[in-house]
């Protein structure tokens, strides 16, 4: 077993991200596994090097070893840029010019008096750009500087039925076991996802399955509200021939209000409750890994 915890440099470790770095890692201790860490710095505009030094140690102090080098996505620029090479080439992705508030107002538009359809990446693409690219326009070179969104229905067909993956954790409506992805779900519920933004080559979406697969990682640890997420991964993992790893989306942590925890809930930090005096085993306490 390998797992990892993954967190982003854009702000203060709080508890959940303590639970689920201590779930990954005390999941690979017991299977006699290896623990590794990820920087997910792909965020330019947000991703600060103190919150990278305090990453590291937050994690030391609360007793974390990982079992090789941190990885860094910024340093992984050409995998990116050579997994979305290879998808132009098949055609599988294309550019988009729409805004946020371009994407609004075709989803606000009347279709037959259906609501707006919402997935992981918040309102569904109404596919405005999907077509404008004439058939053979993988042989051009890929543009730089536009969006890049995956064609759902162009990867489905290639990627054919039988997509799945095992769930070890519990989905949001306690799902366990072989989870079955619906091609008709997909294309109604996720759509053309964005797999390399303007200002980078890359998504969060594309990296993480990228990364994962060259950190051999066999169990992806992380929270329940990336559930909906995995089916893209699941889907990018068969377009670019890449293992399936097993997923356990474990609980959030939540305030006294049932509110999940935010990066800007300072009061939550896991350096705030160690200025307060706070042990290690406090916090496993609080986080419901301790005796």
């Amino acid at each position: 077993m390998r797992t990892r915890f993954a967190p982003s440099p854009t702000g203060p470790l709080h508890l959940g991200h303590a639970y689920s770095a201590l779930l990954a890692e005390g999941m690979a201790r017991a299977s006699g596994g290896a623990f590794l860490l990820r920087i997910e710095d792909i965020d330019s505009t947000r991703s600060r090097a103190h919150w990278e030094a305090q990453i590291y140690d937050d994690l030391h102090w609360l007793g974390l070893r990982w079992d090789e080098a941190p990885m860094r996505q910024s340093d992984r620029l050409p995998a990116y840029e050579a997994a979305l090479d290879n998808l132009w080439a098949r055609e599988l992705i294309y550019p988009c010019h729409c805004t946020r508030r371009d994407i609004q107002a075709a989803a606000a538009a009347p279709q037959e008096g259906a609501e707006p359809a919402y997935g992981p990446d918040g309102l569904v693409y109404p596919g405005t750009c999907r077509d404008r690219l004439a058939p053979g326009y993988g042989a051009t070179p890929r543009p730089h500087g536009a969006a890049l969104r995956l064609d759902m229905a162009r990867a489905l067909e290639q990627i054919g039925f039988g997509m799945w993956f095992e769930e070890s954790g519990a989905g949001p409506d306690g799902e366990t076991g072989r989870i079955t992805l619906s091609p008709a779900q997909l294309l109604a519920r996720v759509g053309d996802v964005v797999l390399s933004r303007r200002d980078f080559p890359g998504s969060y979406h594309l990296s993480v399955v990228l990364d994962d697969a060259a950190q051999a990682i066999t169990h992806v640890v992380r929270g329940r509200d990336l559930f909906e997420a995995t089916a893209i991964h699941v889907i990018l993992q068969r377009l670019l021939n890449i293992v399936t790893p097993v997923y356990h989306h474990h609980a959030l942590i939540r305030d006294e209000r049932g509110k999940r925890l935010a990066k800007r809930d300072d009061a939550r930090a896991i350096a705030t409750y160690r200025e307060g005096g706070a042990t290690p085993e406090d916090i496993r306490r609080m986080v419901g890994l301790g005796g």
